[in-house]
């Protein structure tokens, strides 16, 4: 498993705390497409599933840059 370095979050201008977040959020978006998939699969057996833990997903796409974030200053 990979570790998530606080230099790998700096790089994306993140702290821990957000990084957790962002990866939270992009982990509910995922498991709702893996949800929708899985009623695909009761009309057609051969849709394919990510076998691979959600969060993990997540926190790969985010160090990867896939996900695509933006900070609002609520306080």
């Amino acid at each position: 498993m990979h570790r998530l370095s606080v230099e790998e979050l700096a790089k994306l201008g993140l702290n821990r705390y957000e990084a957790v977040i962002v990866a939270s959020q992009h982990a509910r978006s995922l498991n709702n497409r893996r949800l929708r998939s899985l009623e695909k699969m009761e009309e057609n057996p051969a849709v394919e599933i990510e076998a691979r833990k959600i969060t993990m997903v997540a926190l790969k796409d985010l160090l990867e840059g896939r996900v695509k974030f933006t900070r609002t200053n609520s306080m």
